[in-house]
């Protein structure tokens, strides 16, 4: 890698500022044998916007019997605010993968919210408060092995009884975890 960064310096006009700590609003901290990539000042910034700073933080993203419906009687809430909070949660989705389906969920009700889903973003964002330390660990000469995984519910849409199903191809050489 030395004699890469050498050959680019001579060929055009560059500085050598050392090893990377920030790459798209995420956090990197680099060590010999791992590189860990976290979003935490990203998620800081998303409570704060939010109004959540100070919020009592949750065990896990959703309830375990909630079901989202386009109509739930809760009414219509701010669209705007709840496109937001959606997809920053998508975005923060780049380093903390355990909030990938409460956001995919989320994101299905853009057309037609309520306040009961406008008040699940914020049960993810309290979520998101709880684990802000999280991120992914690339470890140097681990083995590498590819691994799949799928999962599934039956009917789990109360709108169309519609099932959904995840399939997800893993080069396991990463591993999520908190600093």
């Amino acid at each position: 890698m030395y004699w890469f960064k050498e050959d680019m310096m001579k060929r055009y006009e560059m500085i050598d500022l050392g090893l990377l700590h920030h790459f798209l609003d995420m956090g990197v901290i680099q060590t010999d044998s791992s590189i860990f990539m976290h979003q935490k000042k990203y998620a800081s910034t998303l409570l704060n916007k939010f109004g959540l700073t100070n919020c009592n933080s949750v065990l896990t993203p959703l309830t375990a019997k909630e079901k989202l419906s386009k109509e739930d009687g809760s009414g219509a809430a701010d669209q705007e605010l709840y496109r937001r909070i959606v997809e920053s949660l998508l975005y923060l989705t780049t380093t903390t993968p355990n909030i990938m389906f409460a956001a995919s969920l989320l994101a299905r009700f853009m057309h037609c919210l309520t306040n009961k889903h406008l008040g699940t973003t914020k049960r993810v964002l309290r979520y998101v408060k709880g684990t802000i330390d999280y991120g992914l660990e690339y470890v140097k000469g681990k083995q590498i092995v590819l691994v799949g995984y799928y999962d599934s519910e039956w009917s789990g849409s109360v709108d169309d009884m519609r099932s959904t199903s995840d399939m997800i191809l893993v080069l396991e050489v990463e591993c999520f975890h908190g600093l």
